[in-house]
């Protein structure tokens, strides 16, 4: 199984390498090119040195001075007359030596020159270096052996080898440690998405920093609580619309046996058709607001803007809902300071309003008030704040009041006739139109819904 972690050790260490390689093949070609032009430098310039000596002062003595002295040293000197014919020798010439002197160039500069510098295959790398006294005119040849040069270049190809090993190995490991370091948290995170697909959604990341991989990580860890928020609402989603059908359901089967039954008066059958009635009609609604929510979900309904006159438009809403606010008692009031215009969907607008009006009707007592304000905002926007006189919210049920089938009283809802979903609907629908909806409550003395679009 190729891991990342290996992948990342191995291009790292490859890149490093030739990078290194590259390095150390120009500076091991400097230090041997400067090895070899100071063997050059010191050779030439010891028969400079000679060739001044006989200028100074040329005579048999200082030959053989001269002779005597290099004997001692690596080097050799032979000192030749203009004709290249040796005059005298620190050492028995070779016949190499003797070739090289012989096909010696004539015409030479003063500071002389180097006339054999392949070290690699020849024994001697060697100089010659014109000299002139009065009537005394020659060459001086510098001969040194190319064996030393030769030996310092392989011990130095050998130790830069074993640089080149000893880096390898020792980038290899760092590197390594390194991708395992880089790579652990990206592992982590390889096994917490493998959680997470396995339906597991309890993962808990490590904080790993402000960094790309910090980010991932969190990035991650969100979605893993999301995922399980999600899940523990599908399940309770569920087993709520398990409870709110259940119900209904159990109605209509027992009233509709009991119905059935010979022994009952035709007021009591028709007492039990209404209640089975009623109850259909709470199926009915709890499915097509089920219906709403699953085309809202899925992006299956659209938003059809057009431009809507405020005041007529409301007027519309409140008239037609104003009788049922009649037959329980509750004042239903417009407000609206100035007629002005505005983009949004009707009939959306008006399931919105509609829902509010009925959840509003549903927990007011008699003589309260209702109130449907209108408003624009100098940056002509639309708020729309319905206000009731009703039992309010307690203030810790207020942030779930916009959760899906989330009911405040459930001892109670039943009587009230709610399922949950009709908020639910109008938060969707306000963000469909890019809008916000919010809310406040106080038990005893009503709720406030403020909507902006």
């Amino acid at each position: 199984m190729n891991k990342i972690s290996t992948k990342l050790a191995v291009c790292f260490t490859i890149a490093v390498f030739i990078m290194e390689g590259l390095l150390m093949l120009y500076l091991h070609d400097n230090i041997i090119d400067s090895r070899i032009q100071e063997e050059f430098q010191s050779i030439l310039s010891r028969g400079n040195s000679h060739r001044d000596v006989l200028e100074d002062r040329y005579s048999n003595t200082t030959l053989h001075h001269i002779a005597l002295m290099e004997s001692k040293t690596e080097t050799e000197v032979v000192i030749t007359d203009k004709n290249h014919q040796v005059t005298i020798s620190s050492k028995k010439l070779t016949s190499g030596m003797r070739e090289l002197i012989h096909h010696s160039p004539t015409s030479l500069p003063r500071e002389g020159r180097v006339i054999e510098a392949n070290w690699k295959d020849v024994n001697y790398l060697a100089t010659v270096t014109p000299f002139q006294k009065d009537e005394h005119k020659g060459y001086v040849y510098m001969f040194k052996s190319a064996s030393p040069l030769r030996n310092l270049i392989r011990n130095l190809n050998g130790h830069f080898l074993l640089a080149g090993i000893m880096s390898l190995i020792i980038l290899a490991c760092i590197h390594f440690l390194l991708s395992k370091i880089l790579t652990r948290p990206l592992i982590k995170m390889k096994q917490a998405t493998e959680e997470l697909s396995n339906g597991n959604f309890e993962v808990k990341l490590p904080t790993l920093g402000k960094d790309e991989l910090g980010d991932l990580s969190a990035s991650i860890q969100t979605l893993a609580n999301d995922l399980e928020t999600l899940q523990n609402d599908r399940t309770e989603f569920l087993a709520n619309i398990s409870h709110e059908l259940r119900t209904p359901l159990t109605y209509v089967q027992g009233y509709t046996n009991v119905a059935l039954r010979d022994n009952i008066s035709e007021t009591e059958r028709k007492e039990y058709l209404q209640i089975i009635q009623e109850e259909s009609k709470t199926i009915v609604k709890l499915i097509e607001n089920l219906f709403e929510l699953a085309k809202i979900d899925e992006n299956n309904f659209s938003i059809h803007m057009e431009k809507i006159h405020s005041t007529p438009f409301f007027l519309k809403i409140v008239n037609k809902i104003t009788p049922a606010f009649k037959s329980q008692g509750v004042h239903l009031v417009l407000s609206a300071k100035k007629e002005f215009s505005f983009h949004g969907d009707p009939i959306r607008l008006e399931q919105i309003i509609m829902n509010l009006l009925d959840n509003s009707l549903k927990y007011s007592n008699a003589n309260s008030t209702t109130s449907v304000i209108i408003e624009q905002t100098e940056s002509e926007k639309l708020v729309l704040i319905i206000k009731d006189q009703g039992m309010g919210i307690p203030p810790d049920e207020l942030p779930h009041v916009f959760n899906r089938l989330y009911r405040i009283e459930k001892s109670r809802s039943r009587e009230l006739g709610g399922s949950g979903l009709g908020l639910s609907i109008v938060k969707e629908l306000v963000e469909a139109h890019g809008g916000h909806i919010s809310i406040e409550s106080e038990p005893g003395k009503g709720t406030s819904i403020r909507i902006i679009l």
